[in-house]
């Protein structure tokens, strides 16, 4: 498996990214994961036909994590039932459980890569020597075609919302 540092630093430490970006134009890679009740699901197949925002967080229970999702969960409010937002990251499903529902995050499907790390590594998102997620973002489009990718350069920077989800509707009406 490819591995990569000088992309992004934990703290002081520059970090290990394992895993290929992936750029508009790429097949998405199909990826599986573990939702809130611990079933083990291939996340685009279960999501097909529908335009997807993959939001890949370092966890729940930090500041700018528990803000961009509270952020996609109400944005979610207002976009059509063909856009799905995926939320994942490594945190344990039952923590994610517990974080949704005492924060009322309820448009968001979030799950999680806690098991095998199988998204981060297919999305260039796993920091191998903490075994969590960088944040990054993407679009994909109902063919299964990435249409939008960001990887942020810093674990505390948000992404561009408008653009997240101006790509997801501009994918929706191809």
């Amino acid at each position: 498996m490819l591995e990569r540092k000088g992309l992004i630093r934990f703290g002081p430490k520059e970090i290990t990214v394992v895993g290929p970006d992936i750029k508009p134009g790429d097949t998405a890679p199909e990826f599986h994961a573990t939702t809130q009740d611990w079933q083990v699901i291939p996340m685009l197949e279960s999501t097909a036909g529908k335009v997807r925002v993959i939001a890949a967080v370092p966890s729940l229970d930090t500041p700018v994590c528990d803000l961009e999702t509270h952020k996609f969960n109400e944005a979610a409010s207002a976009l059509s039932d063909d856009i799905v937002i995926i939320t994942i990251s490594a945190d344990l499903p039952f923590a994610q459980k517990r974080w949704c529902g005492a924060n009322g995050v309820d448009k968001v499907e979030v799950v999680s890569d806690h098991l095998d790390m199988n998204f981060g590594e297919k999305y260039g998102c796993l920091m191998k020597e903490v075994r969590l997620l960088r944040r990054a973002v993407f679009v994909v489009d109902r063919a299964g075609k990435v249409v939008y990718a960001d990887y942020m350069p810093e674990l505390g920077k948000e992404p561009n919302y408008d653009e997240v989800l101006a790509a997801a509707r501009e994918a929706l009406a191809r």
